[in-house]
């Protein structure tokens, strides 16, 4: 993995909080002294100053997140938005300072209607599939789109209503595949663009 503004979870330690973040910096930490940690890695606070500075992504990120990414599937052996052994991931924000609340997560990227399907058959569980690709969809839109959840509770209350359920726990397959479609059309509607089909 190239060296620069992403650093794997076996670079680092704890005292590198002002590079890693307060979260990258502990799960270094934790490799650091043979803790078992799954693989990842980290953006660093570099890169976040460059984009606050100019406005724009830097020009390598995306570079080095692929590469990031391809190691990551080496190392477990899943494949990114690959369909029959997907690999999924959390990007999880952090800072220097704890600030509970305040810091957001998206889990599940990686996920698609295809990933679900395949994950549904592998699993035997396609609710969990569906409940999880609903999740994705969700937090992608408040905390990437910046929607007001508001607007995904009533779509939830919509779908739990026509099947006379009070709330989405009680959801059948048929009606999550429902309220994913439904979560689309939100960010669609608010972004003015088509909701990502390549993860």
């Amino acid at each position: 993995m190239t060296v620069g503004l992403i650093h794997p979870f076996t670079f680092g330690d704890m005292s590198q909080k002002d590079l890693l973040g307060g979260k990258g910096a502990n799960l270094a930490e934790m490799v650091r002294i043979g803790l078992p940690v799954p693989p990842g890695f980290t953006i660093t606070t570099h890169a976040c100053r460059q984009y606050l500075q100019s406005g724009e992504m830097p020009t390598t990120l995306n570079s080095e997140i692929d590469a990031a990414l391809s190691e990551l599937e080496k190392q477990t052996g899943k494949k990114f938005g690959g369909v029959e052994n997907p690999l999924l991931v959390s990007v999880r924000s952090g800072a220097k300072f704890s600030m509970p609340g305040m810091m957001e997560t998206v889990l599940n990227v990686g996920m698609t209607p295809e990933v679900t399907e395949s994950l549904a058959a592998t699993s035997g569980n396609p609710r969990f599939a569906w409940d999880s690709y609903r999740r994705f969809i969700e937090m992608f839109g408040k905390i990437v789109c910046d929607i007001a959840p508001q607007e995904f509770h009533k779509v939830q209350e919509r779908v739990a209503s026509s099947v006379g359920i009070g709330n989405i726990q009680g959801l059948d397959v048929e009606s999550l595949k429902l309220l994913c479609d439904g979560f689309i059309k939100v960010i669609t509607l608010a972004t003015g663009k088509d909701f990502p089909k390549d993860p």
